[in-house]
């Protein structure tokens, strides 16, 4: 990559505990959006967390929000500034409709891979980590190139993440939110709600990088209120 761009874009972005997460080259088939002035994104570059930094660094800042996601509106004024120094456009997985395949990005950027559960796996990182921005700009950047690596998932034996679920909800062929939820907001529902994910727990890859519990009850719940959004709209 440009040392000079991606340094500037580090600088504006450590305090917030988020970092780099790979770039690439657009092709026809990535469906990279165009830039404001109509033109062809040259290159992407991917930010977003992993591990427990970006977690620490909310809960010491003033992040009182009726939003309904106050940790995207809490980074947004720090990943605005990192586009705007690096003169690229910035690009958020969470607006939308039409709504980015931000995953499908992070697929061409790093090694990472669809889990049993449908959360991306990285060989680091596990299941701990999220793609925050993706930033768009009009000329084409110096990327190294993108790691190679197997999914963990294909080596681990035993896949225990598909063996905790109380609710049962992760099905061959699709995630039962339904199951989710009804667990999830439950009397037996409590363990999820205040650590997050079983299933996500019990992946034994990234461990060192896995959320502290305030942070997975925060996203269940998040998840909740999304997924309840969503199925009751579906009635």
């Amino acid at each position: 990559m440009s040392h000079g761009v991606l340094a500037e874009i580090e600088r504006t972005i450590a305090s917030t505990g988020l970092i780099l997460r790979g770039g690439f080259h657009p092709e026809p088939g990535d469906d990279v959006p165009a830039l404001p002035d109509g033109g062809a994104a040259a290159t992407v570059v991917l930010v977003g967390n992993a591990g427990s930094a970006m977690w620490h660094e909310f809960e010491r800042s003033d992040r009182r929000s009726d939003s309904r996601h106050p940790l995207d509106e809490w980074l947004r004024p720090t990943l605005l500034a990192a586009a705007r120094r690096a003169g690229a456009h910035p690009v958020f997985p969470n607006d939308g409709p039409p709504f980015v395949p931000i995953q499908r990005w992070g697929e061409r950027a790093e090694p990472i891979h669809r889990s049993p559960i449908g959360i991306m796996i990285h060989p680091t990182y596990g299941l701990w980590h999220v793609y925050r921005a993706a930033l768009l700009f009009a000329g084409r950047l110096e990327l190294p190139p993108r790691v190679v690596a197997p999914s963990p998932c294909d080596s681990c034996v035993d896949k225990p993440c598909l063996a905790v679920c109380p609710a049962d909800a992760f099905l061959p062929d699709r995630f039962d939110a339904t199951r989710c939820v009804t667990h999830v907001t439950s009397d037996a529902g409590r363990p999820c709600r205040g650590r997050g994910c079983l299933a996500r727990r019990a992946c034994p890859v990234g461990r060192s990088y896995r959320y502290p519990p305030a942070a997975q009850a925060f996203h269940t719940a998040a998840f909740v209120r999304s997924a309840s959004r969503l199925l009751k709209s579906s009635r």
